[in-house]
């Protein structure tokens, strides 16, 4: 089975996902131009600062480049947006913990320091957020795509036993199953 097979195509939690995705890559984005405004060597590592964090011309790179895959995600939308979100925000909070043990290191070549980690930390977390909302927990309501689209049998049973209350035609099999629930010669128990 692929995935885009499991997935629900149109639903309302779409939206979630573009906002998401355009907000992080409107964020990456003003930082990436604050980089490259200041005109930052590409490796250098000697500490400039760009709104609190360290930067250089590489990094505002990667910004750059991420933030405009995010803006096309936003723009896609839909189960796109949403697993675009995921896999970015797993990204960020790797480089994180990379990062993170790479501090004060020659290998260091983003000029990362522990603003930038934290940032990374909190922006992957956010990323992986807007791409998981709705979409992954164990306690999905049941008139949630994802829930449906995972138990089609009980979300077809779950709509039957909805037509009457719609005004539709409801199937027989909940109604017996109902009525034989409810017959006193049913019980086992003495009258």
């Amino acid at each position: 089975m692929k995935l885009r097979d499991e997935l629900p195509v149109d639903h309302r939690l779409a939206t979630v996902y573009r906002v998401g995705a355009a907000l992080c890559g409107v964020i990456l984005l003003v930082f990436a131009s604050l980089g490259f405004a200041d005109g930052l060597g590409w490796f250098e590592t000697d500490g400039a600062r760009v709104a609190g964090l360290s930067s250089n011309g590489l990094l505002s790179l990667i910004s750059l480049c991420v933030g405009l895959l995010l803006l096309g995600g936003a723009v896609v939308g839909g189960n796109v947006a949403s697993t675009l979100n995921m896999i970015v925000g797993a990204a960020f909070v790797l480089s994180g913990f990379v990062h993170l043990f790479l501090l004060d290191r020659p290998a260091n070549i983003l000029d990362f320091s522990m603003s930038n980690v934290v940032f990374s930390f909190v922006m992957g977390l956010l990323i992986v957020t807007f791409g998981m909302y709705g979409r992954v927990s164990g306690g999905l309501p049941h008139d949630n795509p994802y829930w449906r689209s995972r138990h089609p049998e009980r979300a077809r049973h779950e709509a039957g036993a909805m037509a009457p209350a719609l005004g539709g035609r409801a199937s027989t099999r909940p109604r017996r199953a109902v009525s034989a629930r409810q017959d006193p010669r049913s019980s086992a128990g003495p009258s």
